[in-house]
């Protein structure tokens, strides 16, 4: 039986850089998004931040632009992961103060709650009589997002543990680190 664990232990450590490339990817494409949504409408996101109530709104607004912009850029690659995953992390926290955190957990409402259940209906109704329903889910259902800081916290959690244990051997910075002697 021991020895039947050992082999197992050493198949599964031939896939032990697969975890954090896969965080790293799916960490990368959800804040390429909001960055390239920020660099697009970089005033609407002032305003944005303004209404919020985040103090000095235009420098907030250049420090969310740049840090998701270069996190999702260096994220995917590979490249000072454990460093940029920290203002990245700061950049989560000020979502959750700002916008989720008053919104609850869930990203998607939870349709089993009467409340929500009654509305998604209503909703459907009207969708239904005036809209081509058909068409309109098709590429999947007809949801209530809530907004919550699932997503969000999701984030912080594979960003701190990149930070903990490095981007694996398919990254950048494991070339570096490799070339310095600076292998863990």
């Amino acid at each position: 039986m021991l020895e039947l664990y050992k082999k197992y232990k050493d198949a599964t450590r031939l896939l032990r850089d697969l975890p954090p490339l896969g965080m790293r990817l799916i960490l990368a494409y959800g804040f390429m998004g909001p960055a390239l949504m920020k660099l697009n409408n970089f005033d609407g996101i002032v305003a944005w931040f303004g209404s919020l109530g985040i103090p000095f709104p235009w420098i907030n607004a250049v420090l969310a632009t740049a840090t998701e912009t270069a996190g999702f850029i260096l994220i995917f690659l590979g490249l000072g992961t454990r460093l940029i995953s920290i203002p990245m992390i700061g950049v989560m926290i000020v979502a959750i103060l700002t916008v989720h955190g008053s919104n609850g957990w869930l990203a998607i409402a939870d349709s089993n709650v009467p409340e929500i259940a009654q509305r998604l209906n209503a909703a459907r109704e009207i969708l239904q009589e005036y809209g081509n329903y058909q068409w309109l889910t098709e590429k999947g259902s007809f949801v209530i997002l809530q907004n919550g800081m699932e997503f969000v916290v999701t984030y912080i959690v594979m960003l701190l543990s990149l930070i903990v244990t490095g981007p694996g051997r398919i990254s950048i910075d494991y070339f570096i680190s490799r070339k310095l002697g600076l292998e863990e």
